[in-house]
């Protein structure tokens, strides 16, 4: 008699869970609260769906328990989903290791898996909200619906996040792994803009230059990353400030409970060292120094840009540069290589791609994304703490998370020797402050 599973999401990971159980031989059914599944995939790289990357490291994937993602990677790692969606018709476009469909179209990627579900017998009900989740000793799970109860052998939670509300992912799975006994970690932003404290980001905005980002909190150095930077009327975008915007979200969020600055130090010369660019600018100088500092700064930087960075030097625009004494000269200097602006707050879950935070991987197995708390449940893809860096690594979470946790789900419980290493976290009193920064993080 074939098993019984419900997943409950539509979305990248709920399918590929979905259609994994399938073939392993589980009668399967897809409750999805919108009209349509796969939303969230049509919007990927831009609409041309940036499936995977073929360089894969532990450094891509972020997790309060940093090993867990990659674990799960290794086990269902890129070359099994190259296979899988090669099978299923889609020609890859490799671009320098990141991997796109052929046609350039997120929907081919969609209709494929659509495709699938369907030649599976996969019942698939849209339009369904999930109110309750009861366990059923001995019997599986009874999901209450607005479309009735399901009963299911073995539950799959696939419901997403927050980020992107527009296209479904509206932070209900929370709840719902909570009312479980999952501890859920507070979800934020993250592969977001960054809004700044400055007031002249409107002269700048639209501007597009290679930078070098390093985030501070407290004065102290967390990350650093280096692309093309996107100046806007509000701060900071491009994928430097999504990469490291995770780190400013969560220092931004303890800033509630305990103070916190939060600062990027922006180098608009990256490819050269503070010495080179020192020794380059006073040569520039000799050479050029009867120009006025707007001419002078002609062809270095953006003019815009240039304006706003001499204007903060103390440096006029009409002023020549050989009269410039050695303290503006120096703050033009410092200007350049460490632009410094004041971080104060992430663009919100409507401009996200994903968020940090979710549920605590600690209590879930990496091997099969099965619950340590609750046998039979699993837990894929944007739903936990785990969120990839830009380039594919989100989407392949959710393939690999999702089909380890649907084979899984058809296949039988696998039994663990449960060590202490395996133990399910659970936080202890660390004084005031940080006591209520965890409870609030619950």
């Amino acid at each position: 008699m074939k098993r019984t599973v419900i997943v409950i999401g539509g979305g990248a990971s709920g399918m590929m869970a979905a259609i994994h159980a399938a073939r392993a031989g589980a009668s399967v059914t897809i409750l999805e609260h919108t009209d349509r599944v796969g939303k969230k995939i049509l919007s990927t790289g831009n609409g041309k769906c940036n499936m995977t990357n073929l360089y894969q490291s532990e450094e891509c994937y972020r997790s309060r328990n940093r090993q867990f993602p990659f674990r799960v990677i290794e086990k269902y790692p890129v070359i099994d989903t190259l296979e899988f969606f090669e099978g299923l018709g889609i020609l890859v476009k490799n671009k320098n290791g990141y991997i796109y469909p052929n046609s350039e179209q997120a929907s081919s990627v969609l209709d494929v898996l659509r495709m699938e579900v369907e030649r599976l017998g996969i019942r698939v009900v849209c339009g369904c909200q999930v109110s309750e989740i009861r366990v059923e000793n001995g019997h599986g799970f009874a999901v209450k619906t607005s479309c009735g109860v399901f009963d299911g052998e073995r539950l799959i939670l696939a419901t997403g996040s927050k980020a992107a509300p527009g296209t479904g992912s509206d932070g209900s799975g929370y709840e719902l792994a909570r009312s479980l006994g999952h501890t859920v970690i507070t979800p934020l932003p993250a592969l977001v803009q960054l809004r700044c404290q400055e007031k002249h980001y409107k002269q700048l905005a639209g501007i597009r230059t290679e930078a070098r980002l390093t985030l501070y909190v407290n004065g102290k150095e967390t990350d650093v990353q280096t692309g093309e930077l996107q100046l806007t009327d509000y701060g900071i975008s491009g994928i430097p400030t999504f990469q490291l915007s995770r780190y400013a979200a969560i220092a931004l969020y303890e800033a509630l409970f305990e103070k916190r600055k939060v600062t990027v130090r922006i180098d608009f010369l990256p490819q050269q060292t503070v010495k080179e660019t020192k020794t380059y600018l006073e040569s520039r100088r000799r050479r050029m120094g009867e120009k006025t500092a707007e001419e002078w700064m002609t062809g270095l930087l953006n003019k815009k840009l240039s304006g706003v960075l001499l204007k903060l030097a103390g440096i006029s625009l009409g002023e020549r540069m050989a009269d410039v004494d050695n303290r503006r000269w120096s703050a033009l200097l410092k200007q350049i290589k460490e632009y410094e602006t004041v971080v104060t707050a992430s663009n919100p879950y409507e401009n996200a791609q994903i968020c940090c935070g979710g549920v605590d991987t600690r209590e879930v197995w990496p091997d099969t994304l099965e619950s340590r708390l609750v046998p039979g449940l699993y837990l894929v893809g944007e739903l936990l703490d785990v969120d990839g860096i830009c380039g594919g690594y989100n989407l392949q979470w959710a393939w690999s998370s999702g089909a380890l946790a649907g084979m899984d789900a058809a296949g039988g419980r696998k039994r663990y020797e449960k060590g202490p290493e395996m133990t399910p976290h659970r936080p202890q009193r660390q004084g005031k402050s940080r006591e209520r920064h965890r409870k609030s993080r619950e």
